[in-house]
């Protein structure tokens, strides 16, 4: 099989070694020169460099042209997947096209999805029907104010009211004069965050694992610390991830599936086509057994019958990850204070904090190596995880470099 992949992730995450037989396949990567230069000099595979500055999709076309059309056309970043579909689309590869995908790219699309198959949605408008017939606005308390096709939680704000959301826009504009047809907005609904993630094979669950945030996205594009803990997967939740990934068209390959926790039942709030961030991936698979990045680059190349063994859930032995944002500090470098006693607690399984002179980056990342701090703990019960995480989020303290810090680790 000939399979082009669009590589952005690097190897370290996705171990493509570990999901394609390279032996059977003839692959081909296509990347920007800073993302190629991530993959091993010794993983096999053609490289094709593209400029990485226009449309994805239209560079990748231009830099396969004359060659043999590929069976198979990968991509797992969720910034590449409606290229991906378009290259398909244009080669007449079998596999999501661009209307496929926009149930998982599109908000306004996905919840209308979601609604339709019965399933509890936040009220929603796009924000062009909204600005013209505030009317329409069936709601009047907190209100979101979103892109359709965002991503990390960037560019979302949250107002008190529909109303002064619809005005702040009519006065202010949008975040880097964004076009109205590409943000929504919708009900805010209160309550803990849920994330479900895992792996379907022609629509059949693989591995399914709930968990739990201590925080929330928004909160972390503000400057705020994030981290989730497992949770059981209850039978309930399980049927609820089914019926949310049917509606959106996901039936082959990995999501990462967000709901709000409310005293009816969950209320769905977004879903991706791809492995979840942060430490979702590295956590998924200390408990289940299942890594999710080769694990999907095997079921797409292998078929849906390259099952992996899963680990029978253990409710004692939950884990969890933290991450501390850096994009807010206004500065390169950063000092990070009062870890001592949580650094050196048994539940810390990996602790990553940026040495002295070392810098962090200035652009929203949820990459360890991009960030002041971030970590996986565990094993243990979720109580234990979520308690230690809330404890260290309101005791540890990052700061611009400059700025004085009572502990600083060393």
């Amino acid at each position: 099989m000939r399979i082009l992949i669009l590589h952005r992730i690097t190897d370290e995450v996705v171990r493509y070694a570990d999901g394609i037989d390279f032996g059977a396949h003839d692959v081909t990567f296509v990347g920007t020169p800073e993302r190629l230069a991530t993959l091993p000099a010794h993983l096999p595979g053609e490289r094709i460099a593209r400029p990485g500055l226009g449309d994805t999709d239209t560079e990748v076309l231009t830099a396969i042209a004359g060659r043999a059309r590929p069976d198979l056309v990968i991509a797992q970043s969720e910034y590449d997947l409606i290229a991906a579909a378009r290259v398909r689309q244009a080669l007449g590869v079998p596999g999501d096209h661009e209307a496929d995908v926009a149930p998982i790219r599109d908000k306004v699309v996905m919840k209308a999805a979601a609604a339709r198959a019965g399933l509890r949605v936040p009220r929603f408008l796009p924000l062009p029907q909204a600005l013209s017939d505030a009317s329409a606005v069936a709601w009047r308390g907190r209100t979101v104010l979103k892109p359709l096709d965002g991503a990390s939680s960037q560019d979302v704000r949250v107002f008190d009211t529909a109303a002064a959301a619809l005005e702040t826009v009519r006065r202010e504009g949008l975040p880097a004069d964004g076009d109205p047809d590409r943000f929504e907005i919708e009900e805010f609904v209160d309550g803990p965050i849920i994330h479900v993630d895992g792996l379907v094979a022609a629509g059949n669950p693989v591995a399914v694992q709930a968990s739990r945030y201590v925080g929330t996205c928004l909160g972390y594009a503000e400057g705020r610390p994030l981290g989730s803990v497992q949770i059981d997967t209850t039978p309930d939740a399980a049927a609820w991830t089914a019926a949310c990934l049917d509606a959106v068209g996901i039936h082959t390959g990995p999501f990462h599936l967000e709901g709000i926790e409310t005293p009816d039942g969950p209320v769905f709030l977004e879903v991706a086509g791809r492995f979840g961030g942060a430490g979702v991936a590295e956590t998924f698979a200390l408990a289940t057994g299942v890594h999710l990045p080769s694990m999907q680059l095997r079921v797409l190349s292998d078929g849906p019958g390259a099952r992996p063994d899963v680990r029978p859930s253990d409710p004692g032995a939950r884990y969890g990850w933290f991450i501390w944002p850096g994009h807010r500090l206004g500065a390169q470098h950063c000092t990070v204070g009062g870890t001592d006693d949580f650094r050196r607690d048994p539940v810390v399984r990996r602790w990553v904090q940026r040495a002295d002179g070392e810098p962090i980056s200035q652009t929203l990342s949820y990459a360890d190596s991009d960030v002041p701090l971030a970590g996986i703990v565990g094993p243990a019960p979720t109580p234990v995880l979520e308690r230690f995480l809330r404890d260290m989020f309101a005791t540890v303290r990052v700061a611009p470099a400059a700025q004085a810090v009572t502990h600083v680790a060393g």
